[in-house]
């Protein structure tokens, strides 16, 4: 083992560290966010840094790069107020990978990368035709870090499109069967295989 201080860490090549400091903080949801701004261009980008912020309300929160770095996605947001999350799968990955590259404004990554454009709902934001479970947020808020000049934006869920067939009984959507690929690091992708699902954690049962 080897301990990695700050100061070695901090005398890095840029994208050496960015890797290592990427991949240290394990697997992650990786999702496409689809946006347009007022004049209906729409926008296409992937983030992997998408998290759950509650359940009631349905909040999911995410975090967006500094505006000089990522600007389109988080000023369609705070123009329209409405956004898309849309997991990825296999069949749609490299497509979905490269909406990372930086396309000017007037260019939609959907169809930069050939991604169908998809509207449901009469919702005003767009979803990914290709993906099995997306949902519509509405945005609440725009948190600053001034840490490093990043956002949390956090939206509330308006709806829930997905495959009938990986839901179960118990409301747990079943993943897995979906196909929803998970992602370490800013290149790597992975699929997921499941362990186990476990009770309910009391302190009278450490099973």
């Amino acid at each position: 083992m080897h301990i990695y201080t700050k100061e070695e860490i901090a005398g890095w090549e840029r994208f050496y560290r960015g890797n290592f400091i990427n991949s240290v903080t394990g697997f992650k949801s990786v999702s496409l966010i689809g946006t347009s701004n007022e004049n209906g261009q729409t926008n296409l980008g992937i983030f992997s840094s998408i998290v759950h912020i509650g359940s009631d309300p349905a909040l999911v929160g995410y975090i967006n790069r500094p505006r000089s770095a990522a600007p389109h996605t988080l000023a369609n947001i705070e123009s329209t107020g409405k956004y898309t999350i849309n997991h990825i799968q296999p069949l749609f990955l490299n497509q979905a990978h490269q909406t990372s590259a930086k396309y000017p404004e007037d260019i939609s990554e959907f169809e930069a990368v050939g991604l169908t454009i998809q509207y449901l709902n009469n919702f005003q934001a767009p979803f990914v035709g290709e993906s099995v479970v997306k949902y519509a947020l509405a945005l609440q808020e725009v948190i600053p870090i001034t840490a490093n000049n990043t956002f949390l934006v956090i939206g509330k869920i308006e709806f829930i499109y997905l495959q009938k067939d990986i839901l179960l009984p118990d409301g747990f959507i079943n993943l897995h069967k979906a196909e929803t690929i998970s992602s370490n690091g800013i290149d790597s992708y992975y699929r997921t295989m499941p362990i186990t699902r476990l009770a309910y954690a009391k302190p009278d049962n450490k099973k």
